[in-house]
C-alpha cells in the first residue's frame, strides 16, 4: 500500500476529523488537531508510523501526567493502529511496534533511577522523582525526546 492510499482511505474513516500535513518527522500535534507525516517515506514502517500517530488523535491522546501514562498511551495507539491496519488490510510488525515501546520504557527506566543509589524511584510529579531507598530527590526534563538527565534537588 502506498501512502497516499492510506490517507486517502484515512479520510473516509472518524480519522477525517483530523488534519494530515507533511513535515520532517511524524508526531500528532494535538494543538492542531494534525498529524505530520514524512511524505517521502516510502517504507512499511512509515505506514505503520502513521497509522500509530493517527490513532492517537483517534483516540483523544491531548496530555499525560507521568512517564507510566506516556508508555501507556503509546501502548493503546499502537493496539489501535493494529485494528485499522487489520481494517485497510495492512499488518504491522509486532516486532517493530515492541522496539517502538522498548525506547520509550528505556527512557522511562533511565529517568527512573536515583542519582545517589543507582535503585528506582517513583514518579512525584511530571518532573520529579524520588528514591524511596536512600530517600533522594532529582528533577528530569520535560523533554521526550532527549537524554534523560537527572539533576538531584538540593
Amino acid at each position: 500500500m502506498k501512502q497516499i492510499d492510506l490517507l486517502e482511505k484515512l479520510q473516509k474513516t472518524d480519522a477525517s476529523s483530523l488534519n494530515f500535513r507533511a513535515g520532517k518527522s511524524y508526531y500528532w500535534s494535538p494543538k492542531d488537531k494534525t498529524v505530520f507525516y514524512q511524505e517521502a517515506d516510502k517504507s512499511p514502517i512509515g505506514l505503520w508510523t502513521l497509522l500509530h500517530e493517527t490513532c492517537h488523535g483517534l483516540l483523544n491522546h491531548t496530555a499525560y501526567q507521568s512517564d507510566f501514562e506516556l508508555v501507556m498511551l503509546e501502548v493503546d495507539a499502537w493496539e489501535r493502529a493494529e485494528e485499522l491496519g487489520k481494517e485497510f488490510g495492512l499488518s504491522i510488525d509486532q516486532e517493530h511496534v515492541q522496539d517502538c515501546l522498548d525506547s520509550y520504557r528505556d527512557w522511562q527506566y533511565k529517568r527512573s533511577l536515583c542519582p545517589r543509589c543507582e535503585l528506582g524511584g517513583i514518579q512525584i510529579n511530571t518532573q520529579t522523582y524520588s528514591c524511596m531507598f536512600c530517600n533522594d530527590t532529582w528533577h528530569v526534563s520535560a523533554a521526550r525526546f532527549c537524554r534523560p538527565y537527572r539533576r538531584r534537588a538540593l
